[in-house]
């Protein structure tokens, strides 16, 4: 059984149908059809809007004729098609949004005075409608303007079909049973269409408000604001209010924009990037805008309640891009709109900003968050912002004058500048590397040309002002020259190393890129001269030359284009040969450059970010981020993106790391603990170790590996593994802090040397092995060659002649355990004889932890006592005076190569506190042997074939 509700509906349906039919057809299409086409811009656009006013309202139609059907079933078969059939109810959105679209238009074309200026050019025409007009609504005068009764045509029927819609579902809704199937899309329906009146209603207002508006206003101002689709919404000629510090003489408040008229001038701002600030000082509020900050003043309270209301609704209104705000005093719950938003804004203002496009998110009128500025010239920043700067990890690109090339910065930002670690491409094709303060290079940091640059160099050191100043390595390898040392205002200043690639070494001292004064030169051959220098390393002035043979040479020296090398002074030939340590092993740079102070820059940051706390969103900025590939730089630039191996969540990161570190404080989870921090990249510890690389890589390879800067490398090695031990020590303060537990004692000079040698060095040294052991096999290439020698002499020898020749007493041989004839153990044996001793010692080539080749030198002289007790069938200890030829069989059968380099790198890195205890003697012993076996007799050892015994 149909309700009343429904067959009124259907009557109103059918009744409004037929009325948009007839006005479509008697007013909408005569308005642009059959009629000349306008010549002026207003006329064309006023046609535009005519023309979608009318397929709005076939659309309209479309969807009262669809509501008509459906109403038509529901009559027609009350029994089997339920309520919820009815589009009304189950489509209602849909209804509504063509209802909202239809309004729209209508609205547009009566803030344009589309039907009079169309009505206008067909005015013959329409006079003879009024007849018709008069059908359509009441109340049209006879001798009333056409336009008057082409808006009213339009708007009558539509006020009242809605209007209708909202009686007839109120009164479905009241008689409906509690918990009808049907009861909330009746609800719905009514609730939707209640909204559409009011909505209607004020749509309506607006429209004939801001109709008012544009006869009013003068040429100039109405032609930069009026547009269809914009409607007044307060106007200061109505509700009066001052604005400071700007001056407005009126104050007009539209849907998307707020206006200041002052005179011919006209400002707009976006309401999309106005905020309207919630603290207010009696009958004053706070504006805030992206590049404008003002106060609305009103004479009394009341005033400014409006019009702070009216703003902030508007506010909200243009955020969610529909018109549907409630009206004041309607009782409903203001809207407040978000501080934070996202949007594109253009800076017009004169400043750095100027003509500079921002997309992206704001808060209180700056740039806040992520974003995107843009300026015409080419410039482009893509990272975080804070208070409308730039704060934080950002992308820039520096387009250059010149050429179409660009500068590219990835790099972390501090309030507008380039402040923390970042890497910079350059279009000059260079690559920088490094820290920044205040948008400048400083601190540590590596240029380096890329393999398209016309010239290959490379800077490993400190910055300041942009500039390089302090410690630093430069290699170019254009002129095969290697520089190590000080640095001042882009120049070589102060005590420098240079190294070249045909491996001359000068030490001395350098201003303003030149060497000045006397220095230290040595040639590829050990030749030492002592005395001054032209720019070239060309011998000038006096000096001093010690030749490899011990001649000495002292007086002046001279050179010129094509003559030579010249030389006045005395030849010395009767002094003695030289220490080979004064020359051929003479370390350069020793004292002159601090080992504590060499890479501060690297340890700086570390200590910053300590002192900060470790918190995470600083890690990038404080130990730097790594970029995979010069592929993945080149798609950061292209791109304006950047793939770092930091992740995103970095403080919950830190919070991990610290967590971690305080369950792993006892000795053996300590070691694995700190194994595994320092091979991780993204650890703090492991980003530390990872620069102290690239620092020692760039100073002690290529070029830069030459014996004469072993000693340097050496104590680096130490002094990095001093600060990567104080750099746990500091996380674990922090740990600690953060836990509010008591700080760890200091620890005393003993325990701290103990933990740096005993833990720290073993375990950070494999990542500077390859560069230091380089060094140690060319500092004791001498010896070692000597040793190879002896070795390759020795190893022509069976077991027995070479136990004999280095004098083992016999008893001590072990022959019997082999299953061989008298004659075959004296002739044929061959590595034999104490073979788990020498396979134990080989084992020392294995690893590159001093301390374990230590313990495989304890193991292998264990292994010669116990092979020493089986031969004599009891326990026995070795003498020196036995073990020492021993161990030279062990170490010639060993074979072991660059055994001098081995031996000095342990005595080197060994942990002091083994300093004369067993591990000194051990080494001591096995540096014996070696020394042994470069002597002259070892390189002229009698033939095995000399011996009369038979083979």
């Amino acid at each position: 059984m149909c309700s009343p509700e429904e067959e009124a509906l259907l009557q109103l349906e059918e009744v409004f149908s037929a009325t948009l039919g007839r006005i479509n057809s008697l007013v909408l299409q005569p308005l642009f059809t059959d009629a000349p086409e306008p010549s002026d811009p207003e006329g064309r656009k006023c046609l535009q809007l005519l023309q979608q006013l009318y397929r709005s309202s076939q659309q309209l139609w479309e969807v009262t004729e669809d509501s008509l059907r459906s109403l038509r079933e529901r009559l027609r078969h009350p029994d089997t098609i339920g309520l919820e059939s009815l589009l009304l109810l189950r489509g209602a959105d849909h209804v509504l949004q063509v209802h909202v679209e239809y309004i729209e238009s209508y609205t547009n074309c009566v803030v344009m005075q589309a039907f009079q200026k169309a009505a206008k050019r067909r005015s013959n025409y329409w006079r003879r409608q009024r007849k018709a007009l008069r059908q359509l609504l009441w109340g049209v005068s006879a001798e009333g303007p056409v336009g008057t009764a082409l808006v009213q045509a339009l708007r009558q029927p539509l006020t009242y079909h809605v209007q209708q819609y909202v009686l007839l579902l109120q009164s479905l809704r009241n008689t409906m049973e509690e918990h009808h199937p049907t009861q909330e899309l009746v609800v719905h329906a009514a609730t939707l269409f209640g909204n559409l009146q009011s909505f209607m209603r004020q749509a309506l207002d607006h429209a004939v408000a801001t109709q008012v508006l544009w006869r009013t206003l003068s040429s100039r101002p109405r032609e930069a604001l009026c547009t269809p689709a914009r409607r007044l919404l307060q106007d200061s000629q109505d509700v009066p209010v001052t604005v400071t510090p700007l001056r407005a003489e009126r104050v007009l408040l539209f849907d998307d924009v707020l206006v200041l008229l002052q005179g011919h001038t006209v400002h707009t701002f976006d309401l999309k990037l106005v905020w309207v600030d919630s603290e207010q000082d009696g009958c004053m509020f706070h504006l805030l805008t992206p590049e404008e900050e003002f106060f609305f003043c009103s004479k009394d309270p009341q005033g400014q309640v409006v019009w702070q209301w009216k703003v902030t609704q508007a506010v909200c209104q243009a955020l969610r891009g529909k018109k549907d705000f409630p009206l004041l005093g309607m009782g409903l719950e203001p809207s407040k709109p978000p501080i934070c938003r996202s949007m594109a804004y253009t800076f017009l203002a004169e400043g750095r900003l100027c003509q500079a496009t921002y997309e992206g998110e704001w808060c209180q009128g700056r740039p806040h968050g992520k974003g995107t500025l843009k300026w015409p010239d080419g410039r482009n920043h893509v990272g975080n912002f804070c208070q409308g700067l730039e704060h934080g990890f950002g992308i820039c690109l520096v387009p250059q004058a010149s050429e179409d090339k660009f500068d590219c910065y990835k790099c972390h930002w501090w309030e507008g500048s380039m402040c923390g670690y970042g890497i910079c491409e350059y279009g000059t094709n260079q690559v920088y590397k490094g820290y920044f303060q205040e948008g400048l290079r400083h601190g540590f940091g590596v240029l380096e040309s890329t393999l398209q640059a016309p010239q290959c160099c490379k800077y490993t050191g400190h910055w300041k002002k942009d500039q390089r100043s302090g410690y630093g390595i430069e290699e170019d390898s254009d002129k095969g020259e290697h520089y190590i040392g000080m640095w001042q205002a882009d120049q070589r200043h102060g005590p420098g190393v240079m190294v070249t690639q045909a491996g001359v070494c000068y030490q001395g001292t350098f201003q303003a890129d030149k060497i000045v004064g006397p220095g230290i030169l040595l040639s590829e051959d050990d030749s030492l001269y002592e005395g001054t220098f032209t720019r070239d390393l060309t011998l000038m002035g006096k000096g001093k030359v010690t030749f490899p043979n011990g001649f000495i040479l002292e007086g002046s020296f001279s050179s010129g284009t094509g003559r030579g090398l010249h030389t006045q002074g005395v030849l010395d030939t009767a002094a003695l040969p030289p220490d080979p340590s004064s020359s051929c092993k003479r370390q350069l740079g020793l004292g002159a450059f601090p080992v504590e102070s060499r890479w501060q820059g690297v340890y700086g940051p570390f200590w910053d970010f300590l002192r900060a706390g470790c918190p995470g969103d600083l890690q990038e900025a404080l130990l730097g981020f790594h970029v995979q590939s010069s592929k993945e730089l080149r798609k950061s630039q292209e791109y304006l993106c950047c793939e770092r191996t930091q992740p995103d969540d970095s403080a919950g990161r830190m919070e991990d790391i610290l967590e971690e570190l305080l369950q792993h404080r006892d000795p053996e989870a300590l070691q694995q603990y700190l194994s595994k921090a320092l091979s991780n990249s993204l650890h703090p510890l492991g980003k530390l170790l990872r620069t102290l690389m690239l620092t020692f890589q760039a100073t002690y390879a290529g070029i830069g590996a030459n014996k004469h800067l072993q000693g340097l490398a050496q104590e680096e090695v130490k002094q990095h593994a001093q600060e990567l031990w104080a750099a746990y020590r500091g996380l674990l303060q922090v740990a600690l802090q953060r836990k509010g537990q008591a700080p760890e004692e200091e620890e005393d000079p003993e325990t701290r040397d103990q933990q740096v040698y005993g833990l720290m060095l073993p375990l950070m040294l494999p990542s500077f092995y390859s560069e230091l052991f380089t060094l140690y096999l060319l500092l004791h290439e001498r010896e070692d060659s000597l040793y190879s020698q002896g070795i390759t002499n020795l190893t022509l020898f069976p077991d027995t002649k070479l136990l004999e020749f280095l004098d083992v007493q016999k008893h001590l041989w072990p022959l019997k355990d082999l299953t061989l004839t008298t004659n075959q153990r004296h002739s044929l044996v061959r590595d034999k004889c104490f073979l788990s001793a020498t396979e134990c010692l080989q084992k020392v080539m294995s690893t590159m932890d001093p301390r374990e080749k230590l313990e495989v030198l304890e193991r292998t002289y264990g292994e010669i006592e116990a092979t020493v007790s089986r031969v004599l069938g009891q326990e026995h200890k070795l003498p020196m005076d036995d073990l020492l030829p021993l161990l030279i069989y062990v170490v010639s059968r060993a074979r072991i190569q660059h055994l001098g380099a081995e031996i000095h790198l342990i005595r080197d890195m060994m942990d002091p506190i083994h300093v004369g205890g067993l591990y000194d003697f051990l080494l001591t012993a096995l540096e014996s042997c070696y020394e042994h076996i470069q002597k002259e007799d070892m390189h002229c050892l009698p033939s095995p074939w000399d011996s009369g015994e038979p083979w």
